[in-house]
């Protein structure tokens, strides 16, 4: 007997109160406990031409997509036809992508810099939740995000990845226990890698709680006088990978390697490079070539052996400080997260501060699902990505009824993750609200 699928169904789109962003009720009600809107609308003190929508609904406007993965401010219009969402976050007719970009190109001179202050704020509260941590570790970094278009400071400059292509040039700084990014800010395409850190990294020490015990990690496009000078005189701990000038290469050879293991030896030496102020720990990694060399830290090649040179004032071993200073291929992940998952560095207006003001947003955003997963959700759902996180929780399907005139948002019986749902809503409802 040959089998058929059904044919006589009749199909019907009048369902309004369905919604395929029903999980996203849980990050609603995160905000909600915190009293998020409450404390950016005492913050924000910019006056809209448009009343229909007060700036911090415009803001999580921009944000709730993001989360969402709907990067492309045109794709958040699918937001616009859907009634549940906009009921669960109270915002009320979704503002259309026309709206949202004006607000950027209206707001964004005036709004920046309450926005950093305001991100700034945050940070420096969640720091301290759920708990103090005496120790502390900045790493810094910058991508280059390729862009194709005549949008303002999208020029040729640092971009390995599509090398001659014109790109934004972001810095980032983040916290390599708590995951948070602790500052960052959009620049133009040939800027230089290390421009504005000093400025950054005085910024994000301000948000640290005292007493504690700081270090840095970073890239030899940071190997600066005056950020090693600033880092040094500030007490702070570093390792910052060493570019491989003509006089450090010729002290390879010479120096006295102690084996660490059949792959690596190490070796230290004190140096002052030209210009400045005084003499620094240099530590070296040599390694027997046998498979590709690593990039990153890897950058000279002498009779067998790859050399790796860090300059750091931390009192650990050689070995050490490269052990050490490895794990700050964490804060490459949440690049990739902040390119990838959010539009970080993206450009969705032709003017340059609009674009800079969105990036923050962007930040803030990835920061707030940072914190919500470490506040609401359990141990084994702390290494989740956002696209998991997506999937399994604020992308489930949910269907909005009223029973005797009492909301109810219900998911299907056979939810799979229906224990973290109420996981999460216990921990939300103790959270304490922002001040």
């Amino acid at each position: 007997m040959r089998r058929r699928g059904a044919s006589n169904i009749r199909m019907a789109f009048t369902a309004g109160k369905f919604s395929h962003f029903g999980g996203i009720y849980l990050l609603h009600r995160f905000f909600q406990s915190l009293q998020l809107r409450t404390f950016l609308s005492r913050r924000f003190a910019y006056i809209q031409k448009n009343n229909k929508y007060s700036t911090t609904e415009m803001i999580l406007a921009l944000i709730y997509p993001m989360i969402l993965g709907l990067e492309k401010i045109e794709v958040s219009a699918l937001l616009k036809t859907n009634g549940v969402f906009q009921y669960l976050t109270g915002i009320p007719s979704f503002p259309n992508p026309t709206t949202l970009r004006r607000f950027l190109l209206r707001s964004a001179p005036d709004l920046a810099p309450s926005l950093c202050e305001i991100h700034n704020s945050l940070r420096k509260y969640f720091m301290t939740q759920p708990s103090f941590l005496p120790s502390y570790c900045i790493d810094f970094d910058s991508t280059a995000n390729t862009l194709y278009g005549h949008q303002e400071g999208v020029v040729k400059g640092y971009n390995p990845g599509h090398i001659g292509k014109k790109s934004y040039h972001p810095l980032v700084a983040t916290e390599a226990h708590l995951k948070d990014a602790l500052g960052g800010f959009l620049r133009y395409g040939n800027a230089h890698t290390a421009e504005g850190v000093i400025p950054l990294l005085r910024d994000t020490i301000k948000l640290l709680p005292y007493p504690h015990h700081l270090r840095t990690r970073a890239d030899s496009g940071f190997y600066e006088k005056e950020f090693v000078k600033e880092l040094d005189t500030a007490g702070i701990g570093f390792t910052i990978v060493a570019r491989m000038t003509a006089p450090i290469k010729r002290r390879l050879s010479g120096l006295r390697y102690h084996k660490v293991n059949a792959k690596f030896s190490t070796a230290e030496f004190f140096y002052q490079p030209h210009s400045w102020e005084k003499k620094y720990r240099f530590v070296v990694l040599r390694r027997k070539i046998e498979t590709q060399p690593d990039q990153e830290l890897t950058l000279f090649t002498l009779d067998k052996y790859a050399y790796s040179v860090i300059v750091t004032n931390l009192p650990l071993t050689p070995y050490g400080i490269f052990t050490f200073y490895k794990d700050r291929a964490n804060l490459e992940r949440i690049i990739r997260i902040l390119k990838n998952d959010f539009p970080f560095g993206s450009a969705p207006t032709k003017n340059f501060v609009a674009n800079a003001f969105y990036a923050e947003l962007s930040l803030l955003a990835h920061n707030l699902i940072t914190w919500f997963k470490r506040l609401c959700l359990p141990d084994h759902w702390q290494s989740l990505t956002l696209p998991k996180l997506r999937h399994q929780l604020f992308m489930v399907p949910g269907e909005l009824v009223h029973t005797n005139n009492v909301p109810t948002l219900k998911f299907p019986k056979n939810s799979p993750n229906k224990n973290v749902f109420v996981f999460a809503i216990n921990k939300i409802k103790k959270l304490v609200p922002l001040a």
